[in-house]
């Protein structure tokens, strides 16, 4: 069995048992809700015991429980531009903001980037009479680049220099 068809066998249960993400994270617990939905979405990979937790609710296989655990190969997008219209939305506030994203992040840390490893996000609804916000946190661990070879007081990476 694929990662993709495994993913596709949870999504059947998940749809013929009508269950939500919060009722399959709630039965599967020991992580972040968000790294559960992306790990049964086969983009993320799941501890020993969430994914024991995940077999027993999806009556999972012991070879499909070890395929929860093993490190998939992440990123994969049916096509670029994404066409979903919420997915694109992401790619769309990319392609604006981005750069701007980039420059901000760099002057305020050094040059580097922002760890998508090292990261903790959360969703939240936030009401509003005009129409119910998405509010997204994303929390990534700042990475110097390292500068190799670096001598004579030239710093060892590209943390900002105050």
């Amino acid at each position: 069995m694929t990662r993709a068809e495994l993913t596709e066998k949870i999504l059947d249960i998940k749809r013929a048992n009508d269950w939500s993400w919060q009722h399959i994270q709630a039965a599967i617990g020991g992580v972040s809700p968000i790294l559960i939905t992306a790990a049964l979405l086969g983009q993320m990979r799941l501890p020993k015991l969430p994914a024991r937790r995940a077999a027993e609710l999806f009556g999972l296989s012991p070879v499909e429980e070890r395929l929860l655990t093993e490190a998939p190969y992440r990123g994969s997008l049916p096509a670029l531009p994404p066409t979903d219209p919420l997915i694109y939305r992401f790619y769309e506030l990319l392609m604006v903001y981005g750069t701007t994203w980039k420059e901000l992040i760099q002057e305020e840390f050094g040059d580097g980037i922002m760890s998508a490893i090292d990261f903790d996000m959360t969703l939240e609804r936030q009401p509003d009479n005009k129409g119910d916000r998405v509010k997204l946190t994303l929390s990534g661990k700042f990475l110097p680049y390292k500068y190799f070879g670096a001598e004579d007081g030239v710093p060892e990476n590209g943390m900002r220099e105050d």
